[in-house]
């Protein structure tokens, strides 16, 4: 594994400049705004992230003020209590994408944001508690209680909500193949063992938050 100092030149050159790279890395929001989001924007941006997955990301996008109606502003609380006959009924609404499975998603992530809200006092406090040498572990923990949130889903919702997250897309998987990180998609214990413990080298040699290091991974790859 090289220093994050090599990894970031190889980001630069392919970039450009510094300042090209500089430029489109993203900076976290911090914890205080993290933790004042409302619970009903967690979900909608999970839920967004489920149905462009595999999808035109485009045409979700353009759907989503429809989306929004349509699931009540994608309260947890409603939601929480979707049935089957909900789902049946849903597919046949104008304006969204029937996809059934990923229709009963929203229902059992509101279930699962719900319990979270339940124990943390709100969803954003649950993620604004998240710490770094914690991450692959919190994730994992989304994997397993959301649906339909793994792979890099979960995590590109994370990232557009403004929390700090790696994005594991080809090119940063890629890219930690060249480190000798992993050799595929992480999915086992030792694969996220393996992750967290790059990670915090990194952050430690960089001070960069994860985001920008998963960026830097990226950019160093493709």
């Amino acid at each position: 594994m090289r220093p994050f100092p090599e990894i970031e030149q190889a980001a630069i050159a392919r970039k450009g400049s510094e300042a090209a790279l500089s430029a489109a890395l993203v900076t976290p929001r911090p914890r205080n705004e993290i933790a004042a989001i409302a619970n009903d924007r967690w979900l909608s941006e999970f839920s967004k992230s489920v149905f462009q997955a595999g999808f035109s990301w485009k045409v979700i996008e353009n759907k989503w003020p429809r989306f929004e109606e349509v699931f009540d502003g994608f309260d947890i609380g409603r939601l929480s209590m979707m049935h089957d006959e909900d789902v049946e009924r849903l597919l046949k609404v104008d304006g969204i994408v029937a996809h059934g499975p990923k229709i009963k998603s929203i229902g059992e992530n509101a279930r699962f944001l719900r319990d979270l809200a339940d124990n943390h006092g709100s969803v954003g406090a649950f993620f604004a508690s998240w710490k770094l040498p914690d991450y692959c572990d919190n994730l994992r923990l989304v994997h397993k209680g959301g649906s339909r949130l793994g792979g890099k889903t979960g995590q590109v919702a994370l990232r557009r909500i403004g929390m700090d997250t790696p994005i594991f897309s080809n090119d940063v998987i890629k890219a930690l193949k060249t480190e000798g990180v992993v050799t595929k998609m992480p999915s086992s214990n030792k694969d996220f063992a393996s992750v967290q413990a790059a990670l915090d080298h990194w952050h430690k040699e960089s001070g960069r938050p994860l985001t920008q290091i998963s960026q830097i991974l990226a950019f160093s790859a493709g």
